[in-house]
C-alpha cells in the first residue's frame, strides 16, 4: 500500500468586511519527524554530565532541550512550508488583500499539528469592467539621434556577449533556481518528497563564499547532497544543525549577457523595430525620469483616477515608515527633511504606492494573469543591467541580509514578477487602444 502524503491545511475566517484571519496547519507527523531530526542533531554535539559527547540519550535531549528545539522548528517549518503555501492559497482562493499578511501567532508542540496564524487586511473588490477602453496617451521619447545609437550599441554589445558565452555552469552574479529537500538520517526525504523551491543570486563578495562553494560550476539538472552551514542558517538560526539537504539545479540565468529573446517575450514584441522602440524607453530621459518610468506612472495614474477605492490608514502608516527607512540612506536626506511639506510628500507617496499595489493585485486576479518560470526568468533578466532595471517599476524583493546574498522563496519572486507582468499587461492594452483610435 502506498503511503499517502500528508497535506497542509489552509483556513480563512472573515472578521467583518475589512479583516480576515488565516490559519495554516502542518500535520503532526511532520512536526514529530522534524523534532526527532533536530534532537538527533543536538545529540551529536551535546556533552552532558555523565555521558561522553554524542552519547546523551535522545529522551534526555528531547525533554531538556525542548524550548530551543521548538523555536528551531517554528522557524524551519515557516520557511520550508508556510511562506510558499500561504501565498499559493491566497492566489488559489482569489483573496483580495491589501498589504502583506501579518504573522500573529505560532503554536508548535510535540505530537501536535503546528499552526501558523496570520491577519489579513481585505480589500474591497474594485469594478474593473471597461478599463481597456480608457483614453491613454503615453509620454513620448526625446528625439535625439544619439539615443538610437546608444540602443544599437547596447544591442551589439549584448549580442556579442551572448555569442561568446560558453556554458561552464553557474558563475558569479548568475541567478540560480533550485529545489531543497531535507533528508533523514537514512538519506530518505523527511517530508515525503516535499521540496522548497528557491532563487539565489550568486554574490561576488567575501561574505558570499559559502553559497559560491555550493553552486559555482553546477549545471541544470544536477543533483547533490550538502550539509553546508549557510543553508542550515537560512532555514533556522536557533540551533546548530547539520541536516543533509538534497539540492537540484532547476535553472539559472547567466549574468554574462542580457537576453534579447527574454526581453521580446516579456513585452510581447513581434519584430526588431518594436525591440528598438522599447529599449529607447530606458535610454530617453526627461527631468531625470525615463520614458518607461513616466509611462508606468501615467498609466497607473489614469487607472487609479477612474477606479476610486478606500485604503486602510494603518497600511499608509506602514508604507510611510518603509519610505523613510529607504531615504534615510540618501545623502540628501537632511535637506529633504528640512522642507516644510516633507511629511506631507511622504504621506502622499505612501498613499500612491499602497493604492498601486492593491490595484495591481486585483487587476491580476481579474485578468487571470499568472507567472510562469519563463516569466520569472524574463523578470530577472531585466535586473542584469543598470539601464534595463528601469523596466522594473515596483520595488523588487531584497536579496541581501547583512551584506550576504540569501535565498528567496520562489513564490515571493513570482509575486514580484506578477506585479510587473500585470503593469505591462495594462500598458499593453492602454497603448493598443490609443493606436486603434489614431
Amino acid at each position: 500500500m502506498i503511503e499517502q502524503r500528508a497535506r497542509l491545511d489552509f483556513s480563512l475566517k472573515r472578521v467583518g468586511s475589512h479583516f480576515g484571519s488565516v490559519t495554516i496547519s502542518i500535520p503532526e507527523m511532520y512536526v514529530s519527524r522534524l523534532y526527532s531530526q533536530a534532537s538527533f542533531a543536538q545529540q551529536s554535539r551535546t556533552h552532558t554530565h555523565g555521558f561522553s559527547r554524542g552519547t546523551t540519550p535522545l529522551a534526555y535531549i528531547e525533554k531538556n532541550f525542548q524550548p530551543h528545539l521548538l523555536e528551531h522548528i517554528k522557524e524551519f517549518l515557516f520557511k520550508y512550508f508556510v511562506i510558499n503555501w500561504l501565498y499559493r492559497e491566497i492566489i488559489n482562493h482569489k483573496i483580495f488583500i491589501a498589504g502583506e499578511p501579518r504573522l500573529t501567532d505560532i503554536s508548535v508542540q510535540p505530537n501536535k499539528p503546528a499552526r501558523y496564524s496570520f491577519s489579513l487586511t481585505l480589500a474591497q473588490p474594485i469594478p474593473l469592467q471597461g478599463w481597456k477602453r480608457l483614453p491613454f496617451k503615453a509620454p513620448k521619447r526625446k528625439n535625439y539621434k544619439d539615443l538610437d545609437r546608444q540602443v544599437v550599441n547596447f544591442l551589439k554589445e549584448e549580442q556579442k556577449q551572448q555569442k561568446e558565452y560558453v556554458d561552464n555552469g553557474i558563475q558569479l552574479s548568475d541567478w540560480v533556481h533550485f529545489s531543497v529537500c531535507i533528508l533523514d538520517t537514512e538519506g530518505k526525504p523527511l517530508f515525503d518528497n516535499h521540496t522548497e523551491r528557491l532563487w539565489i543570486k550568486i554574490g561576488t563578495e567575501e561574505a558570499d563564499a559559502p553559497f559560491q562553494k555550493i553552486f559555482l560550476g553546477k549545471k541544470v539538472g544536477e543533483s547533490f547532497i550538502t550539509d553546508t552551514a549557510c543553508l542550515q542558517e537560512y532555514f533556522s538560526s536557533h540551533i546548530d544543525t547539520h541536516y543533509p539537504f538534497k539540492i537540484k539545479i532547476l535553472g539559472f540565468t547567466p549574468h554574462a549577457y542580457f537576453s534579447v529573446d527574454h526581453l521580446k517575450k516579456h513585452f510581447r514584441m513581434r519584430n526588431n523595430l518594436e525591440l528598438h522602440q522599447k529599449l529607447i524607453e530606458v535610454f530617453s530621459y526627461r527631468n531625470d525620469i525615463s520614458q518607461r518610468r513616466s509611462t508606468a506612472e501615467e498609466a497607473l495614474k489614469l487607472l487609479l483616477s477612474r477606479h476610486s477605492f478606500e485604503i486602510p490608514n494603518h497600511l499608509v502608516l506602514h508604507q510611510q515608515k518603509e519610505i523613510l527607512d529607504t531615504i534615510q540612506d540618501n545623502p540628501d536626506y537632511q535637506v529633504y527633511k528640512m522642507q516644510s511639506d516633507f511629511q506631507e510628500k511622504v504621506r502622499r507617496l505612501a498613499i500612491k504606492q499602497v493604492k498601486e499595489t492593491i490595484f495591481s493585485h486585483q487587476l491580476c486576479c481579474y485578468e487571470g494573469i499568472s507567472a510562469t518560470m519563463e516569466d520569472v526568468k524574463g523578470y530577472l533578466n531585466l535586473t542584469k543591467r543598470a539601464r534595463t532595471k528601469e523596466f522594473i517599476y515596483f520595488e523588487p524583493p531584497p536579496t541581501k541580509f547583512l551584506g550576504q546574498e540569501v535565498p528567496i522563496s520562489s513564490v515571493l519572486m513570482e509575486q514580484s514578477c506578477l506585479r510587473e507582468k500585470t503593469l505591462n499587461h495594462a500598458i499593453y492594452y492602454l497603448t493598443k487602444q490609443r493606436a486603434r483610435q489614431t
